[in-house]
């Protein structure tokens, strides 16, 4: 099941779309998607929890605190995550639910729920998702990220996500953004390059505010 990332063929496809599209791609140029597909799963699914709710640099900030605590290795082991002390992990910032969840993916990658790397790239999409999503404090959204992020696979779109959806909405100039159900829909068409598609979608330029309409001119 390993996969290759998305090609410049991703761009071209979706250009081929309509006109939206088309001038989209125009405007922001081959899709520039970098995947970090070295990180285990266990060590990907902590850091998204970490980063769950916050601004990057309060992410950061945990994640440069938790790894303070084990300096002589790149991550902690789940074993070291299980042993940890809730103190510690409360002044590196993780709030009693993402305790929680972190020691439950920790159990889950010792138990093998949380495959490693090796087994996760031969799993199909939906299996992880399955698979993943069941942990406590690991929606569907997490996963994708983690299909998209870690495994570099070239067909997720997390149709749940905000920015996916207020793109599409922007894109195609719509009253409001479709629900998570109807943009997984409308995204059928867009297989086998929905990562590229979402990729695109977050970067569909925002009207700067307070600024005059264009009709209003």
């Amino acid at each position: 099941m390993k996969r290759k990332p998305s090609t410049p063929d991703a761009a071209a496809a979706l250009a081929a779309i309509d006109a939206d599209w088309a001038g989209l791609i125009s405007r922001l140029g081959p899709c520039g998607h970098e995947p970090k597909p070295a990180r285990e799963p266990f060590e990907a699914l902590v850091r998204a929890v970490a980063y769950q709710q916050l601004h990057v640099r309060a992410g950061d900030a945990i994640l440069a605190r938790m790894l303070a605590l084990h300096p002589q290795q790149p991550f902690p082991s789940p074993t070291q995550v299980l042993d940890a002390d809730t103190g510690a992990l409360r002044a590196c910032g993780f709030s009693a639910r993402k305790i929680e969840t972190i020691r439950g993916i920790a159990a889950a990658t010792l138990s093998g729920v949380v495959p490693d790397l090796s087994s996760a790239r031969e799993l199909p999409d939906d299996e992880l998702v399955t698979r993943l999503s069941a942990l406590k404090g690991i929606g569907r959204w997490t996963v994708e990220m983690f299909l998209i992020y870690s495994l570099a696979r070239p067909d997720i779109l997390p149709a749940d996500d905000f920015g996916v959806r207020e793109g599409y909405r922007l894109l195609k100039s719509l009253d409001t953004a479709p629900t998570p159900k109807a943009m997984a829909a409308i995204g059928q068409a867009w297989s086998p390059h929905r990562t590229a598609a979402a990729w695109y979608l977050w970067r569909v330029p925002r009207p700067v505010k307070g600024a005059t309409p264009a009709a209003a001119t």
